[in-house]
């Protein structure tokens, strides 16, 4: 797939230099932070493949957090890309994507957890670590009473699912490449919580889990 054309005037003015956070994610790691209103994240998938699975919440009030179906069901489209506006549970809009380098995004795939790592790899793969143990690591860490019931359906950044004509998901190999970023303007003060994928059993990343980078700028 064709990558989206860089928006250029986001582009001058977002100088990694000017940043505000540049932090880079280990490979198979968590990281929770929090994203003011009109500022702008960038993830950016340093080597190429690296599914980021992610989740926002408003930092307010967590009981309002990112929708699928609400974010599906606005843009008529189940693949994410510039210009969507990503959907809380109660129907607000809690960020846009104002730029994509990768082409589109998964919203229906999921995190990987110890149970669907046994149904779809092995038994023997149950102990491995998941996105899952990812999130409930990263909520144990922001606290706040936030549990594994406060776990919707996530985001799966540069991750490649494509649905078949019998409605069936397939995870392929993945279509980003190293240095393609999707970039957010957020339009409330939302909490971040992220899974770099540590996935091993997956081609989506071709087996082999990398760092990601975050960049956050000031509103401007």
């Amino acid at each position: 797939m064709t990558a989206a054309a860089p928006n250029s005037a986001d582009a001058l003015v977002l100088d990694p230099r000017k940043a505000l956070l540049d932090h880079t994610i280990p490979a198979g790691e968590p990281w929770v932070g929090t994203l003011s209103r009109g500022q702008v994240l960038r993830i950016v998938d340093l080597q190429g493949n690296q599914a980021v699975d992610t989740l926002f919440y408003n930092a307010a009030d967590t009981g309002e957090r990112y929708s699928a179906p609400d974010t599906i069901r606005a843009q008529g489209n189940i693949y994410l890309t510039t210009g969507t506006e990503l959907r809380s549970n109660l129907g607000s809009t809690m960020l846009t994507i104002i730029e994509d380098t990768c082409g589109r995004h998964d919203t229906l795939g999921g995190a990987c957890s110890a149970e669907s790592n046994t149904v779809r790899y092995a038994l023997e793969k149950h102990h491995m670590h998941s996105c899952r143990d990812n999130f409930l690591a990263g909520l144990d860490r922001y606290g706040h009473g936030l549990s594994k019931r406060d776990l919707p359906s996530n985001i799966n950044f540069f991750m490649n699912v494509p649905v078949t004509p019998q409605g069936a998901l397939r995870f392929a190999d993945g279509i980003s490449g190293p240095g393609r970023y999707v970039q957010l303007r957020a339009h409330m003060d939302v909490l971040i919580l992220i899974s770099n994928c540590p996935q091993l059993n997956n081609p989506c990343n071709a087996y082999n889990p990398t760092p990601v980078q975050l960049l956050i700028w000031a509103a401007g």
